[in-house]
């Protein structure tokens, strides 16, 4: 007699419900539930998005068949991800060791940096990279020019480095020579090329290990790219500061700022991303907002306008994640659907061609999006599939 058990998942009329059916039906009748998987398309001269070959794609391809991928990031030529079981993995350009595989050899498919199984969180720069391990603790490796390292002195890394002892980091972004960090007490601190004030010390002097960035204690996330750095507090006001020729922070002018200025007096910011001299952001309403350089349409506003001020990118309520590479954006509504626009030259928009766009249009037709991570000329994803 067949056994009745739970199966976990089964598809009436597009949704997945719980079903208690038998071990031969079950088998027989329904495919097993969606799972994460990995894509990537665009730019891949260095192999940097993991399919095998530097072909460029211009549309999303999937990246081998596992389905316990978890997290991405973008680097400059160079793709991160996260499994869940807390595994490192990477690929692409590792001309300075940014790869953390302790050498310099290119990759065009997913290596495991090590064999450690705590790995939180990972952001890639342009030689560099930093990540979060679940014990709190900080770790770097790749070009230590300037001391973007954090281990206080200007000594390359091909494998990861601890900066430093604490225990208690939360996040962590990259510029393209300088990082911000965040602790779990809030507090916000940098390190790194500061030539344009991008640290937020209120001066243009590197440092080579991580140093507080005021005395707050209420900063809930931080972003950097290029030579410009914006965060948003636990009250939701958004602030930045560094580089702003085009306008990049926000703030109405092109002045440039060496310590955080409030960005209008809204207090309604709930994610916030930086691309090369542009920035985009998301409300708690749902609404999306960029400002800064638009030479590709890269801001969304249906034009080639730069704007030194946040401007709503259409009158939609239901966006959720948000990325943004060299002129590259990207998000993800309510509704799983994936959304690109800006320059794409290597297809790097997803769309199957090469035509840039200055407003939204939708990647393939999908619904199953989770996150998304831009690089250089590059996306990476993870969608259930």
């Amino acid at each position: 007699m067949p056994v009745t058990y739970i199966y976990p998942y089964q598809q009436y009329q597009g949704v997945w419900t719980l079903s208690q059916v038998s071990d031969a039906v079950a088998q027989s009748k329904w495919p097993p539930p969606p799972a994460p998987h990995l894509y990537t398309w665009g730019y891949n001269n260095f192999g940097q998005l993991g399919l095998s070959n530097i072909t460029n794609y211009s549309s999303p391809k999937q990246v081998g068949s596992l389905t316990n991928w978890s997290s991405v990031a973008g680097g400059y030529y160079a793709s991160y991800a996260i499994k869940t079981d807390g595994t490192l993995w990477d690929w692409g350009w590792n001309n300075q060791g940014q790869l953390g595989l302790n050498n310099q050899t290119n990759y065009s498919s997913p290596k495991q940096v090590g064999s450690l199984t705590n790995w939180s969180s990972v952001a890639g720069g342009r030689y560099l990279s930093l990540s979060i391990k679940t014990d709190g603790t900080l770790w770097s490796w790749g070009a230590n020019n300037v001391g973007q390292l954090g281990l206080n002195n200007t000594t390359y890394y091909s494998s990861p480095k601890q900066v430093g002892s604490l225990t208690n980091w939360s996040s962590v972004t990259v510029g393209i020579s300088n990082a911000l960090a965040i602790k779990t007490d809030g507090t916000l601190w940098a390190w790194g090329q500061n030539n344009f004030g991008q640290l937020g010390f209120g001066n243009t002097t590197y440092y080579s290990s991580p140093k507080q960035v005021g005395s707050l204690t209420n900063w809930s996330s931080v972003v950097s790219s290029a030579s410009q750095s914006l965060a948003i507090k636990t009250n939701g006001t958004l602030w930045s500061w560094g580089q702003n020729n085009y306008g990049q922070l926000g703030l109405g002018n092109t002045t440039y700022y060496s310590s955080p200025k409030q960005v209008g007096s809204l207090t309604n910011w709930l994610k916030v991303t930086a691309g090369l001299y542009y920035a985009i952001a998301v409300k708690t309403d749902g609404t999306i907002w960029s400002w800064g350089y638009n030479v590709y349409g890269q801001l969304g506003t249906g034009n080639l306008t730069n704007y030194s001020s946040p401007k709503q990118i259409g009158a939609l309520t239901s966006w959720s994640t948000i990325s943004n590479g060299r002129f590259l954006s990207l998000a993800i509504k309510n509704d799983g659907t994936l959304w690109s626009w800006g320059q794409n030259n290597y297809g790097q928009l997803g769309l199957g061609n090469i035509n840039n766009y200055s407003s939204p249009k939708q990647v393939g037709s999908l619904t199953s999006w989770i996150t998304i991570a831009a690089g250089n000329y590059t996306a990476v994803a993870i969608a259930k599939t």
